[in-house]
């Protein structure tokens, strides 16, 4: 899994492209949700704001997983967008905090899967969140899902902390939380997804 941060979109493009199409596929197609698209690419203002991208390959190396994350000093999506999940308590910027929005998988081409009935690429996106955030030095992660991702991250080891009641967003249920990050927290996350290592590959752009 690798990481692609700002100065790395150049060379990654392609890759960036099919990440679209990817969540094209998984939200507008296959979720149905109201989401700004391109063509057949999702892409909202959030992905103006040169967020980081986590990219998750199959074992074909095709895109089947992504996540992105943007620094809470910024903009964010909880904040700016769906501040009635923080039932009218303030969202403080932390600089040890960041947002990951559009978590999205289609792994119909790789059906193998790990314990508790999630896919091993789950525990992977999960684990590479919880890489990033301690590679940043980072003490959480602020999101908004929806109560189907609250379950799924309960049963992967990684639950999520509530900072506000469930609501209906359109067709959705959404809930806002954090989400901890800690070397305890990647321990938990590895066992079931039988992760032996580190699995984050962040690249380097190659100067002159």
């Amino acid at each position: 899994m690798q990481i692609i941060t700002p100065d790395l979109y150049g060379a990654f493009a392609e890759d960036l492209s099919e990440m679209h199409r990817l969540r094209y596929r998984v939200f507008k197609e296959r979720l149905d949700w109201d989401v700004q698209t391109s063509g057949d690419m999702e892409v909202d203002e959030f992905d103006a704001l040169h967020p980081v991208y986590l990219i998750q390959r199959a074992s074909n190396y095709r895109i089947q997983g992504c996540v992105r994350l943007l620094p809470s000093v910024g903009p964010i999506m909880l904040r700016d967008t769906f501040p009635s999940l923080l039932d009218g308590s303030p969202f403080e910027p932390d600089r040890s905090i960041w947002e990951s929005s559009r978590f999205a998988l289609d792994v119909d081409f790789d059906t193998h899967t790990a314990v508790k009935g999630l896919s091993s690429a789950t525990y992977e996106l999960f684990a590479g969140m919880i890489e990033f955030g301690l590679s940043r030095r980072l003490t959480g992660i602020i999101t908004v899902t929806d109560a189907r991702m609250e379950r799924i991250l309960r049963r992967a080891g990684w639950p999520l902390r509530r900072v506000g009641q469930p609501r209906t967003l359109g067709s959705t249920l959404a809930v806002a939380g954090y989400l901890e990050i800690s070397m305890d927290c990647l321990i938990r996350v590895r066992s079931p997804g039988r992760l032996q290592s580190p699995i984050l590959w962040e690249p380097v752009l190659k100067v002159g």
